[in-house]
C-alpha cells in the first residue's frame, strides 16, 4: 500500500469545501455538511480518483442525476438525466526519466547536498518532497531530465566516479499541449465544452447512485481537466468510502471475523484522513487502487464490513495526539518490520517490528479411538474414500481390508448407489438396472442411471473428444463408449488403461473408489468451513455463509490431517482456531473431521497462502530485470548485506560483470520482482561454477510494516477485540473518536 502522488491542479471549486480542503485537516470534526445544489455530503469527505487521461466516459444514474458545468457558479446542463456520454481527446503522453540520487532529512540538508552535486555534474539538479515523506520525513535530490531509460542508466554508471550515491530511476509522463476538444451527450442533445470545463454529476435524490464502468458509487462525480488528461473524481463521505475499502482490503468472505474487520476499518480510516491532509491541493486525495487503498464502489460492500465501519465510526489511531501513518500489510510471514528498514527513513516509535503471535492464544487437543487400516486398490491407498463413504452411511462400518479386495457383488454396489443418491438429494426417476455381475461397463451404466449422468454424456462430449478419450478401448461400444469417455474426462476412471477391459469384474475397493469420484462430480458431500473454538464440549464451526454450528465429536470419529494435499489418518489433532475443516456428521455427532493445515504453526498469519513461498528465476531473467534499474551487466551474484529485526533483507549487493549495485529497503522487492523482502537465496550452479538459477525461499506478502491483516484475523479468532489488535501492531497508540 503506497500513497498516490499527484500533480497540482488548476481548479476544484466547491465553496462549501474550501475550509476543509485548504485549511488543513482538523483532528476533531463537527457535523457540518457540504452542499452541492441541495445535495449534501457529510464532513469529512474524501476525493477518490477513478481514472485519468480518459477519452470516452459513460456515467449513469440509478434514478436520475443533475449535471452542472461549474466555473464561478453552477450552470445546469441536464436535469434528472439517466445517463451521459462524455468524449474528449486523450492527452498525448511522452515519457522522461529522472534519477533520484539521494535522500536527505529536511530541506536544508537536501539543499546542501544538491549544491555539492551541482558542482560535480552538468545536469539539472533539484529537490522534491519524498513520496513517503509522511513516513520518512525526507526530501529527494533529483537529476534530470533524461529522454530515455538508457540515458538515465548511463548517468547512474558514471555516478560512482563522483561519490557514493543511492540512485533510482523514476519515469514521468509529459503531456503535450495540443487543443483538447470536449463534448457531452445527454439523451439526443450534444453540447461542446471548453477544454478546462469542470462537470458535476449530482444524484437527483439520496436514493439514486451513480455508475461508471460497471461499478456503482455513493456521493457525486466531478469530471475535469487534470494534469494528465481528463480525470473522474468520486467525492463522498469518508464513512461511505470505507464501506467499500474495508472489504476490498480484507475480504469478509475469507476473513469472517468482525473484530478483524473493525481493526481494518480504523486503520483504513486513519490512513485516508492522514493522506487527505498531505495531498491538499492535488487532483484528488487517493486513487482507487492498492497504490492508495483498494476501492471498488458499492459493489464491494458486505454486511460484515459495513457493520465494522459503523461500529467504529470516526475512530482513528493517534500517537501523542496526531494521526499515525497507519501502514498495513497483507501477510507479515510471522513478524513485521521496523519502518526504517523498509522505507529507509527515520524510526517511528509506533511502527516497530512485532512478532505475529498472540500471548493469549488458546489451543485444543482432540483424540479418537478410531484405528484405520490401509486399504489398497490399483496400488493406491483408498482408505480416505472408504472413510468418507462409511461416514456418509453408504458403506458398512468395520470392514477389513480383505473385504474390499474381493469381487464386488452387483446388488451390493447397487445398494451403495441408492444410498449415495439419497445423500446427494437426487430423485430416482425409475429403478436402477439389474445385472448379474459388476463389471466396468455395468458400473458405468449403474452410475449414469443413479446420478442421471446421461444428459451430460449426450451434450458435453463432442465426437472427436469421445474418440480421443477412448482410443485403444475397443471393448467399449455403443452407448457404453460415451460412458467410458465421460468417466475418463470427469476423472471417475483415472485412466483409459485402467478401464480398458469393459467386462472385467470389479473389486469392492475399485467400486468404492470410483463411486466416491462419481459423487464428487455431483456435489462436495462435506460441510466445509472454519474451526473457530471449542465451547462446552462442542466444536464451534463457521460455514462459508458465516453461519455457526456446534458439533459434538464422536469418540471414534475419523481424524484426517490434510497438509498441502497429503492426507494422513491420525489419532490426535491439535487446533488453535482458523483451520479449514471438512465435516461429515450423522445428525448428532461429527463422525469425520478433516483438518486442512496450510502450515502447522502458531503464527497468526498461518491462514494466508502467502505465509511461505518459493520463486525460481534464471540468471538471464534476473539480469534483464535488474538492468532496468541498475547497469550491472550480467548478474554474477546477489548478496544480502543487512537484515532488520524481522530478518527481512534491508540491504543487498547485486554483483554484475560491469558494476555492483546496492539496493535497499522496499526497492529490493521491486528490483527483484518478488512478493516480499523476507527471503533467503539458494543458488544452482553450472559445470563452470557460475550461478545458473536463483531460488528465493520467502515468507509474507507486502511491505511488512504495521498491521498484519491476516494476523489481525488470527487474533480475532483467538478472542482479541479490535483495540487489542491495533495496539499490538501499532505500538503506544491511542484510539480516538474525532467525529
Amino acid at each position: 500500500m503506497r500513497k498516490l502522488i499527484s500533480q497540482n491542479i488548476k481548479y476544484f471549486i466547491i465553496i462549501s469545501l474550501s475550509v476543509f480542503i485548504t485549511g488543513g485537516l482538523p483532528l476533531e470534526y463537527g457535523s457540518e455538511k457540504n452542499f452541492f445544489q441541495g445535495y449534501s455530503i457529510q464532513n469529512p469527505v474524501v476525493r477518490v480518483g477513478l481514472g485519468d487521461n480518459l477519452k470516452n466516459i459513460e456515467i449513469s444514474a440509478s434514478s436520475g442525476m443533475n449535471i452542472y458545468e461549474v466555473e464561478t457558479n453552477y450552470r445546469l446542463i441536464a436535469e434528472n438525466a439517466n445517463e451521459a456520454y462524455i468524449k474528449g481527446k486523450k492527452d498525448k503522453l511522452n515519457e522522461k526519466y529522472l534519477v533520484q540520487v539521494a535522500y536527505a532529512e529536511g530541506r536544508e540538508k537536501a539543499e546542501l547536498m544538491a549544491q555539492e552535486l551541482r558542482s560535480k555534474i552538468f545536469h539539472k539538479v533539484f529537490i522534491t518532497r519524498s513520496p513517503e515523506a509522511d513516513v520518512t520525513g525526507q526530501f529527494r535530490i533529483m537529476v534530470g531530465d533524461f529522454p530515455t531509460r538508457s540515458d538515465a542508466l548511463g548517468f547512474i554508471a558514471r555516478l560512482g566516479e563522483i561519490g557514493k550515491y543511492d540512485p533510482w530511476i523514476i519515469r514521468e509522463d509529459i503531456a503535450d499541449k495540443d487543443s483538447r476538444p470536449l463534448w457531452i451527450m445527454v439523451g439526443d442533445k450534444v453540447k461542446s465544452l471548453d477544454e478546462d470545463a469542470v462537470l458535476y454529476f449530482i444524484p437527483s435524490s439520496y436514493q439514486s447512485y451513480l455508475s461508471y464502468e460497471g461499478r456503482d458509487y455513493r456521493g457525486i462525480f466531478i469530471l475535469r481537466k487534470g494534469t494528465r488528461g481528463i480525470v473522474l473524481i468520486n467525492t463522498l463521505y469518508i464513512e461511505d468510502y470505507l464501506k467499500s475499502v474495508v472489504p476490498s482490503e480484507l475480504s469478509p468472505y475469507a476473513f469472517r471475523e468482525l473484530e478483524a474487520q473493525k481493526a481494518q476499518a480504523v486503520a483504513a480510516r486513519t490512513y485516508a484522513l492522514k493522506n487527505v491532509e498531505l495531498n491538499d491541493g492535488l487532483d484528488f486525495d487517493l486513487d482507487d487502487t492498492p497504490n492508495s487503498q483498494f476501492y471498488k464502489g458499492m459493489n464491494a460492500e458486505h454486511p460484515l464490513s459495513t457493520e465494522a465501519v459503523e461500529q467504529t465510526k470516526g475512530e482513528v489511531a493517534v500517537y501523542k495526539g496526531k494521526l499515525i501513518e497507519a501502514l498495513y500489510t497483507s501477510t507479515c510471514g510471522g513478524r513485521t518490520e521496523n519502518v526504517e528498514d523498509v522505507f529507509m527513513g527515520p524510526a517511528l516509535p509506533y511502527l516497530r517490528s512485532t512478532e505475529c503471535t498472540y500471548e493469549s492464544q488458546k489451543e485444543w487437543a482432540f483424540k479418537t479411538s478410531r484405528k484405520v487400516l490401509p486399504h489398497y486398490s490399483h496400488s493406491r491407498n483408498i482408505s480416505y474414500e472408504i472413510a468418507a463413504l462409511t461416514s456418509l452411511g453408504v458403506l458398512q462400518d468395520g470392514r477389513e481390508p480383505l473385504y474390499y479386495k474381493q469381487t464386488a457383488p452387483y446388488h451390493e454396489v447397487r445398494d451403495w448407489f441408492q444410498k449415495a443418491a439419497g445423500v446427494l438429494g437426487l430423485k430416482q426417476a425409475g429403478g436402477l438396472p439389474e445385472k448379474n455381475s459388476l463389471t466396468y461397463r455395468n458400473f458405468a451404466e449403474l452410475a449414469a442411471s443413479a446420478f442421471d449422468l446421461q444428459k451430460r454424456m449426450d451434450n458435453l462430449l463432442v465426437d472427436s473428444e469421445e474418440k480421443f478419450l477412448t482410443k485403444g478401448m475397443e471393448e467399449w461400444t455403443g452407448s457404453s463408449k460415451s460412458h467410458a469417455a465421460y468417466f475418463i474426462k470427469a476423472g471417475i476412471f483415472p485412466s483409459a488403461e485402467e478401464a480398458q477391459e469393459a467386462d472385467k469384474d470389479m473389486s469392492r475397493g475399485e467400486a468404492a473408489y470410483y463411486l466416491w469420484k462419481a459423487i464428487l462430480t455431483q456435489k462436495i458431500p462435506f460441510k466445509m468451513g472454519t474451526f473457530k473454538n471449542f465451547d462446552n464440549d462442542e466444536m464451534v464451526f463457521g460455514d462459508d455463509e458465516n453461519n455457526e454450528s456446534k458439533y459434538t465429536i464422536a469418540d471414534d470419529a475419523y481424524f484426517i490431517k490434510n497438509y498441502t494435499g497429503e492426507r494422513t489418518f491420525v489419532s490426535n489433532l491439535r487446533m488453535v482456531g482458523g483451520e479449514r475443516v471438512n465435516i461429515i456428521d450423522n445428525g448428532e455427532r461429527a463422525v469425520f473431521l478433516e483438518v486442512i493445515y496450510p502450515y502447522e504453526t502458531n503464527v497468526l498469519d498461518r491462514k494466508s497462502s502467502h505465509h511461505m513461498w518459493r520463486v525460481r528465476k534464471s540468471v538471464e531473467e534476473i539480469s534483464r530485470r535488474i538492468n532496468r534499474f541498475y547497469p550491472v551487466g550480467d548478474v554474477l551474484d546477489i548478496v544480502p548485506v543487512d537484515r532488520g529485526d524481522s530478518k527481512r533483507i534491508s540491504k543487498l549487493i547485486v554483483r554484475g560483470t560491469l558494476s555492483e549495485a546496492e539496493v535497499s529497503g522496499l526497492r529490493i522487492r521491486r528490483v527483484l520482482g518478488l512478493r516480499e523482502t523476507y527471503f533467503v537465496i539458494d543458488r544452482e550452479y553450472d559445470e563452470d561454477g557460475n550461478v545458473k538459477y536463483f531460488t528465493f525461499n520467502g515468507k509474507g506478502w507486502g511491505h511488512g510494516v504495521g498491521l498484519c491483516q491476516v494476523g489481525a484475523y488470527g487474533m480475532a479468532l483467538a478472542g482479541a477485540d479490535y483495540k487489542e489488535i491495533l495496539k499490538k501492531y501499532y505500538h503506544g497508540i491511542d484510539l480516538k473518536n474525532i467525529y
